[in-house]
């Protein structure tokens, strides 16, 4: 009885062993079946087995893939990279798959390097595997390998044309290598399969302006505003293309919008302000444009010619005569000149007996003047360039002096002339007036012909009321002054209108 009873038990334990065995080597499709409660038994299991031998490849693959599966990506990272030593020594090990959800388990838990490293081992064991295919790719280009990246999305969008993320990543990194049609391509499918991808519809919106379609760019644009995360940039892009196609009103209200968002990044809340800035200022919104240039400045002293523009406009919004000289229409700029040019000489009798236009760029007036020493015509240039003025210039004006047999030239600018130009007009009768001169005129001009005798102030409003201010009476252009006599010719006028003498 003692040894039967000792064969008996002897047969539990091996049974127990063996059904141990059966449990820990067992194939991995088994364990999918089982319950929380088997898992639990297989852990304990399992870790009894590594409490003795802590590498053992068969109790830490089946620790892995339990965890694997529970999608416990921490503990089954580190488990895989165990195995991963161990699959260069243990053939029984399967390592292509190691190292495929080791890659994995890395890309959860943004352990990018390792995942690289581990997706790179696997490419090399089997290069038509979509999943490594696939996240090489985004991983190229997470580390901007833009090139590369295109190369493995390749290979995966032939394994699986469908998937929304090759798609995407193929598009964005199409779009870093500034391939924009190409990008566009991928990018629309992509938005197809996924249409609140705010992110993916923003760099759209970015190849259809970058190849030309701005209005297609400005739908995009303008339909994401109002994103919390895109809105900014957005409003920025739509206001620049509005602005660039000179609609003012429609750029003013995208910059708005724009800065109506919390949390703008900062360098493009400087932009943004910037921009709309130069909206107001293009629609002589001096005072609101200084405000926003002032609020740039505060934050980065040196951003562009942010400075400089506020130098020049805080000047020019305390001189409104400054302002219609360098930014108002052309017919402002013109009656501004012709005050200019009544009220230039003390007590004299100025009669304005023509205006030619170049454009919007300058303005010559031609005046018969009569004062108690002399007698003669006059000509005055008025030049709205804000920078230095060449000799050319004088040279084509002293043209117009012969051309019109006038005594006298008055060449003002709101620039400065060049050496060569004064050096010009030393012994020629031209004076060359900067800006350092014009703005004292500015200035008094008004109240100069306020001054006035009262016949000469009916004189002057009379000539200042006349047709002359219909600016296409003057407006000439390159062919017009040839033909009527070469360039810095009189301009005819209609035969309908009165002779402005």
């Amino acid at each position: 009885m003692p040894i039967l009873a000792a064969a008996l038990i002897m047969m539990a334990v091996v049974i127990g062993i063996i059904v141990v065995i059966v449990i820990v080597a067992g194939p991995s499709k088994g364990l999918a079946s089982k319950t929380p409660k088997d898992q639990d038994t297989m852990l304990r299991l399992v870790n009894k087995r590594l409490s003795q031998n802590p590498r053992d490849p068969e109790a830490l693959s089946h620790l892995a893939d339990i965890y694997f599966k529970q999608e416990s990506w921490e503990k089954a990272f580190k488990t895989y990279e165990i195995l991963e030593e161990l699959a260069e020594t243990n053939q029984k090990l399967d390592p292509f798959e190691i190292h495929l959800r080791c890659g994995l388990c890395a890309l959860e838990v943004h352990a990018f390097e390792p995942a690289y490293k581990s997706f790179s081992a696997a490419w090399n064991i089997k290069q038509d595997n979509f999943e490594v295919n696939y996240n090489m790719g985004y991983l190229e280009f997470q580390l901007k390998n833009y090139e590369k990246s295109v190369q493995y999305l390749s290979l995966a969008r032939k394994q699986d044309g469908e998937h929304m993320p090759t798609m995407r990543c193929l598009g964005h990194a199409f779009f870093k290598l500034l391939k924009y049609k190409e990008s566009m391509a991928f990018i629309r499918k992509a938005i197809e399969l996924a249409p609140d991808d705010k992110e993916s519809l923003y760099i759209l919106g970015e190849c259809y302006a970058e190849v030309g379609h701005t209005d297609q760019a400005l739908r995009i644009f303008t339909h994401l505003r109002s994103d919390p995360v895109r809105g900014p940039n957005a409003s920025l892009y739509a206001g620049n293309i509005n602005l660039a196609q000179h609609k003012l009103e429609q750029a003013i209200e995208d910059f708005e919008f724009g800065l109506k968002h919390q949390n703008i990044e900062p360098a493009v809340l400087l932009e943004l302000r910037y921009q709309f800035a130069i909206a107001c200022l293009k629609q002589n919104e001096i005072g609101k444009a200084i405000l926003l240039l002032q609020a740039v400045q505060e934050d980065n002293p040196y951003y562009k010619d942010v400075s400089g523009l506020i130098d020049r406009y805080e000047e020019l919004n305390t001189n409104k005569n400054l302002q219609i000289f360098m930014l108002a229409p052309s017919v402002d700029f013109v009656a501004l000149c012709r005050k200019i040019v009544l009220s230039y000489f003390n007590k004299s009798k100025t009669k304005i007996s023509n205006i030619i236009v170049n454009r919007n760029e300058w303005v010559d007036i031609i005046a018969d003047v009569e004062t108690i020493k002399w007698t003669d015509m006059v000509v005055f240039r008025f030049i709205r360039n804000q920078g230095s003025i060449g000799e050319l210039v004088v040279r084509d004006f002293h043209s117009r002096l012969k051309e019109t047999k006038a005594g006298k030239g008055i060449c003002i600018s709101v620039g400065t002339f060049s050496d060569e130009a004064r050096r010009f007009t030393e012994a020629r009768l031209i004076d060359l007036l900067e800006k350092e001169q014009l703005l004292p005129i500015l200035i008094t001009v008004d109240a100069k012909l306020g001054s006035m005798p009262e016949a000469a102030q009916e004189q002057a409003h009379e000539v200042l009321d006349s047709d002359l201010v219909n600016e296409e009476l003057y407006e000439s252009d390159q062919s017009a002054a040839e033909d009527s006599g070469g360039i810095g010719g009189k301009a005819e006028k209609p035969e309908q209108e009165p002779s402005p003498a």
